[in-house]
């Protein structure tokens, strides 16, 4: 079997990072956080250069999760933004990240990790 993908979730409304975090964890993903702050997911993008997969909620109390984003793609992992805004809502810089639609049903974040395996 694989080794297990190495997802960071950044999502700053608890339920739903618990949630997440479940569901990923079912899916056989190793979760790392959540963490529900920019400060906090790029610390932990520091400490971690495993992580394969940032999965981004856009909207972090305000502050937008783009130099995660940044972090990430610089290191060549893949990034997907899970947001309730549409596409219109996220910088043309970031055109071609995919997003993940609120709410993240089981269904999208398998096919997400489905797509990573690719």
């Amino acid at each position: 079997m694989a080794e297990a993908q190495r997802i960071l979730l950044v999502e700053d409304e608890y339920m739903i990072a618990q949630d997440m975090a479940y569901e990923l964890t079912a899916l056989g993903a190793d979760v790392v956080g959540p963490a529900a702050s920019v400060e906090r997911a790029l610390r932990l993008i520091e400490e971690d250069p495993a992580i394969d997969t940032g999965l981004l909620d856009l909207n972090l109390n305000g502050e937008r999760a783009y130099p995660i984003a940044e972090a990430l793609l610089a290191r060549g992992a893949r990034v997907v933004f899970t947001t309730g805004y549409d596409e219109t809502a996220i910088d043309p810089r970031y055109a071609h990240v995919p997003r993940c639609s609120k709410p993240v049903t089981r269904s999208a974040l398998k096919q997400m990790l489905s797509a990573d395996q690719a």
